[in-house]
């Protein structure tokens, strides 16, 4: 195997199974009764970082270009077509990681979500179509759009 196709599957492909570990312990593992408040949670944090990132990315971006662009070389990854800060990547699955733990804590699947999210930042950053700033930025923002979960309800009505 390539360094190149390496890069591109952390980069890219490891961006998949998170998904689906995400998608699993929020379908399966979310008590039913519960689902409803569950996924309006996450889907109100995933919208406040999207709309976050959005609204930062407009007003600061800390480069116009894209690394493998400064460099003039292929980029190694997937990207959108835009300046870079947050990474959009890192926001999606960051969001996903803090869904799965403030919803379910499961730990040893936030834990291999985590080290997963860390691959694709590294991959991202390898692959030159982000720099660790933009990187770090989507991990940020999503966490900030995660404060809904601090509004989790217990079973009788009290915060947790």
């Amino acid at each position: 195997m390539t360094p190149e196709l390496l890069i591109r599957l952390i980069a890219d492909i490891s961006v998949y199974p998170i998904v689906l570990i995400g998608a699993y312990a929020l379908l399966f593992r979310v008590p039913k009764g519960t689902r409803f408040e569950v996924y309006s949670r996450v889907l109100m944090a995933g919208l406040t970082a999207y709309m976050l990132a959005k609204f930062i990315g407009t007003i600061y971006q800390p480069a116009d270009l894209r690394p493998f662009e400064l460099l003039g070389v292929e980029p190694g990854a997937a990207f959108l077509d835009n300046p870079g800060f947050p990474s959009d990547h890192m926001l999606f699955v960051t969001a996903i990681t803090a869904a799965v733990w403030f919803e379910t804590r499961m730990k040893k699947t936030t834990l291999l979500l985590i080290g997963l999210v860390l691959l694709v930042g590294i991959g991202r950053v390898l692959a030159l179509v982000h720099t660790p700033l933009d990187v770090i930025g989507g991990v940020v923002i999503a966490l900030i759009g995660a404060l809904w979960y601090v509004q989790k309800r217990g079973r009788h009505g009290t915060s947790r």
